[in-house]
């Protein structure tokens, strides 16, 4: 077994060309890092916004929020399924929410977006816990007020402090707090009063989707099928989780899919860039590799040790591109939940699982890309290497 000191003796010497296949072999492993940890962002985020022990139901054949439509008269039917959990004055414990969308002017000047504006009752904000007023405070019932998001607060004209949003034409809101739900994706929403929201977006009467608090997660089998039973009524329910894991769905499956195609592009040449490396590293040391080949090592051996310096050299990239990586951990994106059509933020999450995928993605370019110039130099006839 040739020592491993002698290919880093080997790295080290040729320091302008290690570092260039590194940089190059980095940059790819940044890159496929950063589209996994956007897509684990973005699934943590919507995931944050459900309970194991709710459930939500919707319109049958609607896949979002916006789409769906429920009567006023039909959530006291949903709220008393069985298995719907009752508070201390033995009120189950369900509600309803309204959800519109409009488009508004970015802060920065840059454009438009879309905003999800939620109407919901001073029992729908106590429904979840886990939304805390920071800044102002809570929207009055029946009254224009609204509260914002930490996520999107002053991201949009009208959105700071004392602003005023409108919703529609004549239809206008004041901010009076700003608000965080645990890293969720409410945090990118506007809540204001359920009767006024409904108004002003000509949906009175309704609702757009129920949540409901089970007594435990196992009885939710029960509840669907209670709530399913009558047709005409025409409702769906599902797990609450696994209506954000379904809205996180087709976004996810788009960043995943851009970042592994770019990476994929720039993999190619960051394995040519190592090839053209370790050729020349054939080729400048032609006389060392007969010296191997005379004291008796193998051709097996010199390709391992060639093979295994290329992956070293990319290895050392993929530190390089992960360690890049990580400091995106406090980097907030932006960009369009293709469920609901609305601007979503969320943060890159780097996890120990997505940094070891992206460092063996590493490792494996460089077995790609050094393995035809370890063959060479195991061929290396050892009397022609050490004539030349």
């Amino acid at each position: 077994m040739i020592p491993i000191r002698y290919n880093l003796r080997n790295l080290a010497v040729r320091r302008a060309t290690t570092l260039a296949t590194a940089l190059g072999v980095g940059l790819v492993v940044f890159v496929l890092a950063a589209a996994l940890m956007l897509t684990e962002g973005l699934r943590r985020t919507l995931s944050r916004s459900g309970q194991p022990d709710n459930a939500v139901v919707m319109r049958k054949g609607s896949d979002n929020e916006l789409s769906s439509s429920i009567a006023n008269t039909q959530v006291g039917q949903i709220a008393s399924a069985p298995g719907v959990k009752k508070d201390a004055d033995g009120r189950p414990l369900a509600v309803g929410d309204v959800v519109a969308v409009i488009f508004a002017d970015l802060a920065n000047g840059k454009g438009k977006s879309n905003i999800v504006i939620r109407g919901v009752t001073p029992e729908g904000i106590a429904f979840r816990p886990e939304v805390k007023v920071v800044e102002g405070t809570l929207p009055r019932p029946g009254t224009e007020e609204v509260m914002v998001g930490r996520k999107i607060a002053r991201r949009f004209e009208g959105l700071d402090l004392g602003g005023e949003l409108e919703l529609r034409k004549n239809r206008s809101a004041k901010v009076v707090g700003v608000f965080e739900a645990g890293g969720s994706s409410y945090e990118s929403e506007v809540w204001g009063d359920l009767d006024y929201v409904a108004g002003a977006f000509g949906r009175e009467g309704m609702v757009s989707m129920v949540r409901v608090r089970l007594e435990s997660p196992a009885l939710f089998d029960g509840f669907a099928a209670a709530v399913e039973q009558d047709k005409r009524l025409g409702f769906d329910a599902m797990p609450e989780l696994e209506f954000y894991e379904k809205a996180s769905e087709q976004t996810a499956v788009f960043i995943t899919a851009m970042g592994v195609i770019i990476a994929v592009f720039f993999s190619i040449g960051a394995m040519i860039g190592a090839m053209i490396t370790m050729y020349g590293a054939v080729a400048n040391r032609r006389s060392e590799i007969g010296v191997l080949r005379a004291l008796g090592f193998s051709r097996t051996t010199i390709l391992v040790s060639f093979l295994f310096e290329s992956v070293l050299l990319s290895l050392l990239g993929g530190l390089l591109g992960i360690a890049a990586a990580s400091t995106l951990g406090m980097v907030k994106f932006s960009m369009m939940n293709f469920q609901t059509f609305s601007e979503i933020v969320f943060a890159f999450e780097p996890t120990s699982e997505i940094l070891i995928s992206a460092l063996v993605f590493g490792g494996v370019m460089g077995v790609i890309g050094g393995f035809l110039p370890a063959i060479r130099a195991a061929r290396t006839a050892p009397i022609e290497a050490m004539r030349g």
